[in-house]
């Protein structure tokens, strides 16, 4: 298509008589801006105005200053972007982008932070399908089509280079003044609020949008200019592992979006791990918390040496993980995937992924049941050899279609919410087909630990399940719907989780673990920081990244 012929004012137009009978692209811009503040940063104001009263001169003073703020910004971020015949086309996608934003800001209670943007960045086009909607088509209709129709047939007045550049120079350090201005005025509660609610500038749209997509962009030219960092390069078997008769399995399920309030063995007020709770031997970890409340935090986080504790993102992304260290120790590792991938922590080593397997009967439209996950384990644990450790990267309850997320069988509390879009339905419906979908979890991890089990009776095989889930939900609590929210503002529901481990008799044995000393331990609070140092014990791989204090199984071997 061409852009100039489609953006060109069709002709004859007759204008109204008040309006101008054509437009600077300063003055146009201008418009945007103050439609961008209008009708994109009702969040924001709502959040940053939270405790004022309408009746304090002072609120009124700081509420305007913000919108001054805003609007000055607006401006600036269009006019350094929107130039000559991409004026018209880069205002309009701006707007366009403002609409999008707005509207899983309003929807879900998000912020458009750089680790949600990255998260939004890394999905897949089955979890696109489920996020766009009607509510979405009616806001893009009502808040982008019909400006950007208005935008495409205004006439814009023609200059020469020299003039329109001097005209978009001073337009540019008139909003600067403008915006320092505003600040200025009300410095004290600006910076008060910024100092200590700094998460509210993802909420002014489109900047948030353009900041954080930048971010990411930047940091992943960054991370591709140079390889990932090896981490354990003395990683070695250890003399247990050097001892054993029997091969050994550990399987790790990593979760996804299970949070610790609706999970059963915790006590949640109706019964969604009843098959687990059946399970003898299993040991249940009820104070939990994540890395992050988000998969593309927690999962590169939960397999580093150092966790939430000294968190370091670049760190992390820019270095090996804990399957890079086992590996080298000669442990066998596989990730399996059922979901977006591993984030980086597998990179190099064998992989698959469920919807490329295509189970019969498990997978349909680009996704995969968790149960998918499970085929041909059987046959990969008969033929182990030495020491390996399996990740299953479940689906989970991934929002927001949690019904989904799991066969008709499980439907078992109703009604249960039969709709992508969250506000469609109540509080009771969306809890149904969240704990539906966690019936399915519990059904999956029993089925695997039925396996395991069977597999140490017939294989002479020695093997363990580990189950924590990345991060937790909101189910509409404080209005809020999903996950991801910055870690200093986000409910515990989005950073509790369950955590499960099992073993079988033969692995206790060689391990010479006390489970009744385990079960003691798992009553005090645990995180995700435990994980890489108690596999890395469990697996007996010495290296000098493993801290004893953080490893749940060192304190409970029998000498």
């Amino acid at each position: 298509m061409n852009l100039s012929a489609f953006f060109a004012l069709p002709a004859p137009v007759r204008l109204p008589p008040s309006w101008p009978r054509s437009w600077s692209s300063e003055g146009l811009l201008l418009a945007v801006s103050a439609f961008l503040l209008l009708s994109a940063n009702s969040a924001f104001f709502r959040q940053a105005l939270t405790g004022r009263s309408l009746g304090d001169p002072s609120s009124w003073g700081f509420g305007l200053a913000l919108a001054l703020a805003l609007l000055a910004l607006n401006f600036l971020v269009l006019g350094l972007l929107c130039h000559g015949r991409l004026l018209k086309p880069v205002a309009a996608l701006l707007i366009l982008v403002a609409a999008g934003g707005s509207h899983f800001i309003a929807t879900f209670g998000i912020y458009l932070d750089p680790s949600m943007l990255r998260n939004a960045l890394r999905t897949d086009p089955a979890e696109v399908r489920e996020l766009i909607g009607p509510a979405l088509a009616l806001r893009l209709g009502l808040q982008a089509a019909l400006p950007i129709a208005l935008l495409a047939w205004l006439p814009l007045r023609r200059r020469p280079f020299a003039k329109a550049a001097l005209a978009r120079t001073l337009w540019l350090l008139g909003a600067l003044v403008l915006l320092v201005a505003a600040v200025m005025i009300e410095f004290r509660p600006l910076s008060s609020m910024m100092r200590n609610q700094r998460e509210l500038r993802y909420l002014i749209t489109p900047a948030n949008v353009l900041w954080s997509a930048g971010s990411v962009i930047a940091a992943d030219l960054k991370g591709a200019a140079r390889p990932r960092q090896p981490i354990g390069l003395d990683a070695a078997p250890g003399p247990r592992m050097s001892a054993r008769t029997r091969p050994m399995r550990v399987v790790l399920v990593v979760g996804e979006t299970a949070r610790a309030a609706n999970w059963g063995l915790n006590g949640h007020a109706r019964q969604t791990t009843p098959e687990l709770a059946a399970v003898p031997g299993l040991i249940n970890f009820p104070q939990t918390s994540s890395c992050g409340t988000n998969t593309e935090v927690s999962v590169p986080c939960m397999f580093a040496p150092v966790g939430r504790r000294d968190y370091d993102e670049d760190r992390i992304r820019g270095s090996e993980s804990l399957l890079h260290v086992l590996a080298r120790a000669g442990v066998d590792v596989l990730w399996r995937d059922n979901q977006s991938g591993c984030k980086g922590v597998c990179d190099g080593l064998p992989s698959e992924e469920m919807v490329r397997l295509d189970p019969p009967g498990l997978c349909a439209e680009g996704r995969c049941l968790d149960e998918a996950l499970l085929a041909g384990l059987d046959e990969r644990l008969a033929s182990a050899r030495g020491s390996g450790l399996i990740v299953l990267h479940m689906l989970g309850n991934h929002g927001p279609s949690y019904f989904r997320r799991y066969p008709e069988r499980f439907a078992r509390f109703q009604p249960a919410c039969q709709s992508d879009d969250l506000r469609q339905c109540d509080s009771t419906a969306i809890a149904n087909a969240y704990d539906n979908a966690l019936l399915y979890t519990d059904h999956v991890l029993a089925t695997l630990i039925a396996r395991l089990q069977a597999q140490a009776q017939s294989s002479q095989v020695d093997t363990a399940m580990i189950y924590l889930s990345d991060h937790g939900e909101s189910l509409g609590e404080s209005n809020l719907f999903l996950h991801g929210l910055p870690w200093a503002i986000a409910p515990e529901v989005q950073k509790r989780v369950p955590m499960v481990m099992w073993f079988s008799d033969g692995l206790a044995r060689q391990e010479r673990l006390d489970l009744d000393c385990l079960r003691r331990r798992a009553a005090q609070p645990a995180a995700h920081d435990h994980l890489f140092h108690t596999l890395l014990g469990l697996l007996d791989v010495r290296t000098a990244l493993h801290e004893p204090a953080l490893d749940l199984l060192a304190g409970c071997r029998r000498s």
